[in-house]
């Protein structure tokens, strides 16, 4: 047995190493989706298959299991935040041992083709085209699955769901789905009746991408993004990646509404304030990683809804929105306050407001369970999307292209991932009930534009703690109760009814 303390240095290095490649791996990503030409997705596909490999291959090396069974003897002479690191290398560990080299590989490239088809697909709207594709994808998530769930004693669909929020377990979402959509027709229609009453809001005119640039750009700088160590690039969907020191969001631009970016941008800019606030001694490390997608998800909507959409900050926009997009009806304070607060139902995720979004997300998670599991072949997707989307929110689905194809994440290989949105929405109520009986002053700030005070506060609860805890234990110790649907239904009745 080596010095145990020397193998938890040994095992910093390893990891070190292990996340530059990840890094090298996101930045191939990022290229992709922005600035990679058509016919570049052929080598880029290889490129993306050889780095997953190779950090496969360096996680998964015999040694680091080794190095951590020596380590875990030193635990009592690990500070509180090594003892972290130790147990996240160790889930890691089991992570990457549960997969052989094949498996990634071959997953890796089937994402690849089908997310480049999948583009091409969507702008056609002919599910058909890719449908051969997803079936790979889909078969070889099975096997994902299923290894995952052999090491970690899950169902194949839990499996999947740990790798995007550990902890999280359908035992814990269902309820708390299922609680959603029963409290969703009434209070639906109580909000629909009642902006019936008041009449629909003017809408605003189209507004060229230049001038709307400049709002998201400004609005960006506000949330503190820092443009030294980040920039904002145009993609077909929008996201937020990078690492310690380089953020990368993007956004998509369209003349007809120009408020799509800006709010885009406010969601993108909660998660890169996320990483770009993570511990930086710790960088590079697994304590010092995000905590899951739940989290990560309560940030982008704790700056998107909770305080870009409040009735202070909007007052705010409203008049950057006039000086810097230029004079519009539709800008003035009341009117659009009540146009970002809208709630309609409609077919488009990103588009959705707070109220039916979670509708959404319950329909994708039913859909890619059935998938997973065999209960839904993949020719029948297009009516089984259509008729949920009739259930759940009454709507006609007109064409592939605002229905099953509508969003990247199946296509790129994301099951299991659709929960952690409605579950980060619920997460960020919470947060932000807590933030203001922690500091009064953040609305008030928020009217004037001002996002630091709410910014610290986020850093110091949550940001800043890395992983040090698990999910479950960071959410009691920040809000003061464990994750549930209560405060998300008490800020909807405040904000859409007034009560």
């Amino acid at each position: 047995m080596s010095d145990p303390l020397s193998a938890y240095q040994e095992l910093e290095a390893r990891f070190r190493r292990i996340s530059v490649l990840g890094e090298v791996n996101t930045i191939l990503h990022w290229d992709a989706a922005t600035t990679m030409p058509h016919g570049g997705a052929g080598a880029r596909s290889d490129q993306l298959a050889e780095m997953k490999l190779l950090r496969h291959k360096a996680i998964t090396d015999p040694a680091i299991g080794a190095l951590l069974d020596d380590a875990e003897a030193s635990a009592p002479s690990l500070s509180e935040w090594q003892s972290a690191n130790l147990r996240e290398m160790r889930r890691d560990y089991r992570l990457a041992t549960a997969l052989d080299d094949g498996l990634v590989e071959a997953f890796s490239k089937a994402t690849s083709a089908c997310e480049h088809a999948w583009r091409d697909a969507r702008a056609k709207s002919d599910f058909a085209a890719v449908q051969p594709l997803l079936q790979q994808v889909v078969d070889l998530t099975r096997e994902t699955a299923a290894a995952y769930a052999g090491v970690f004693d899950l169902s194949p669909y839990d499996a999947l769901v740990e790798t995007y929020a550990p902890g999280t377990r359908s035992a814990d979402f269902d309820p708390i789905f299922d609680d959603y959509a029963a409290f969703l027709p009434e209070f639906l229609q109580l909000v629909l009746d009642r902006q019936a009453r008041e009449g629909q809001p003017v809408a605003p005119r189209p507004v060229p991408v230049d001038r709307q640039r400049a709002l998201v750009e400004a609005l960006a700088a506000a949330t503190g993004f820092d443009f030294t160590h980040g920039r904002i690039d145009v993609s077909a969907h929008p996201f937020s990646t990078g690492y310690p020191g380089d953020q990368r969001i993007t956004v998509s631009y369209d003349e007809q509404d120009p408020m799509f970016a800006v709010m885009a941008a406010l969601h993108e800019c909660g998660h890169a304030a996320y990483e770009a606030g993570l511990p930086a001694e710790w960088a590079r490390q697994p304590a010092g990683q995000s905590l899951g997608m739940v989290v990560h998800e309560s940030q982008s909507l704790s700056i998107e809804m909770q305080a870009s959409r409040s009735d202070g900050f909007l007052t705010w926009l409203a008049g950057q929105a006039t000086a810097i997009l230029g004079d519009d009806p539709a800008y003035e304070p009341q009117n659009f306050r009540r146009l970002q607060q809208w709630v309609k139902p409609d077919f488009i995720r990103v588009d959705a407001d707070e109220v039916t979004y979670p509708a959404h997300v319950i329909l994708r998670t039913r859909l890619e369970r059935a998938m997973l599991s065999g209960d839904l072949p993949l020719a029948d997707l297009p009516g089984a999307w259509n008729e949920g989307m009739r259930a759940l929110l009454g709507i006609e689905v007109p064409d592939d292209r605002r229905g099953c194809l509508q969003d990247i994440h199946w296509y790129d290989g994301a099951i299991g991932y659709f929960p952690t949105y409605t579950l980060g929405a619920m997460l960020a109520a919470q947060l932000a009930q807590a933030a203001a009986r922690a500091n009064p002053e953040i609305q008030e700030a928020l009217a004037n534009g001002d996002f630091s005070p709410l910014m610290a506060w986020l850093r110091s609860a949550i940001h800043s703690k890395g992983c040090l805890r698990p999910a479950e234990d960071l959410i009691r110790e920040a809000t003061g109760r464990p994750l549930d649907s209560a405060a998300f239904k008490r800020h909807l009745r405040q904000r859409y009814l007034g009560e």
